[in-house]
């Protein structure tokens, strides 16, 4: 039992080690696409920042959804974002899945070059959406008489393009469209397309529609916001998705590894990226099982044979 166990672990350490060499040489080849989009979620930090300098507070507009939806309260306001969270880590996690598991569809980088894409997509035209028109925050902190309603100008330029994370949490005037749902919707249309499982497939889109209703709730963003986000991620995504190439097949993993002078080296590799790695000693004994049932299944083919003749 322990020698199992321990050819197993060493199964399993071989097929990680297999697939960091992988995700290493396509990091290397596609840096540039995520050095850049990881730019553009900073630009997108910086802008939102930027307009919490010039945000006005006023009166809560009118909204239809505030009618309809019971106020959570500043005690429930982490509702939103617990769930939130939840999708963020739950992708997350996801996306590095090949590592451990055997059934593997997506290569980590190539999906998260794809995802850096749409979000940079979607938060492009939310700047330009609140920067054109600043609305009065309907959050609690940004209403009139908070005193985080508006940043205090800084002392020196370099302070506006200082990123911090409490501002993802506390910002004001960043408004249409919601970014807590670009991310959401990216992430859910992503795994419905290189996801395997149909029932996460399905939470997945009933969690995206529970966090829309939280989020207005929750007082954090007009309902307004919300409804632009849906359509508005989804044709984003649709037209990048349509002009990217279409990721590359697990079965070409061989192309994908480093060139090595040992060919068996290489083959293994490949049969650990697509999970048909095998124990030589658990190779040899299912052949010689087969080779048993083959000769057993033949001496009985031969003995109903002659007992017809």
């Amino acid at each position: 039992m322990s020698l199992y166990i321990g050819r197993e672990d060493s199964k399993r350490w071989r097929i990680i080690c297999a697939e960091t060499t992988t995700e290493i040489s396509l990091l290397i080849e596609n840096w540039k696409y995520v050095l850049a989009g990881l730019l553009g979620q900073y630009m997108h930090g910086v802008a939102a920042r930027g307009v919490h300098f010039i945000h006005r507070p006023g009166p809560v507009l009118q909204d239809t959804g505030f009618f309809l939806l019971r106020e959570l309260g500043k005690e429930r306001a982490y509702v939103s974002e617990t769930v939130f969270t939840v999708i963020f880590l739950s992708f997350f996690l996801w996306t590095f899945h090949p590592f451990i598991f055997k059934s593997k569809k997506i290569y980590t980088v190539l999906i998260w070059c794809r995802v850096l894409a749409f979000l940079c997509g979607c938060q492009t035209l939310r700047i330009l959406t609140f920067y054109s028109t600043q609305l009065p925050g309907p959050n609690y902190h940004c209403r009139e008489g908070s005193r985080f309603a508006t940043l205090p100008r800084p002392n020196h330029i370099m302070e506006y393009f200082i990123v911090i994370p409490r501002g993802m949490l506390y910002g004001c005037g960043d408004l249409i469209f919601s970014s807590h749902m670009i991310f959401s919707l990216v992430f859910v249309r992503t795994y419905q397309k290189y996801g395997t499982k149909r029932f996460i497939k399905q939470c997945a889109w009933l969690t995206a529609v529970i966090q829309s209703l939280l989020i207005i709730a929750s007082r954090k963003h007009y309902t307004v916001d919300v409804v632009v986000a849906w359509y508005t991620v989804n044709l984003v995504v649709y037209y990048i998705d349509s002009k990217l190439p279409e990721l590359p097949d697990r079965g070409a993993a061989a192309l994908l590894l480093p060139v090595t002078k040992d060919s068996r080296t290489k083959e293994e590799n490949h049969k650990l990226l697509n999970g048909n790695a095998g124990d030589p000693t658990d190779m040899r004994l299912r052949s010689q099982v087969n080779g048993k049932a083959v000769e057993d299944s033949n001496t009985i083919l031969s003995e109903t044979v002659l007992n017809n003749v």
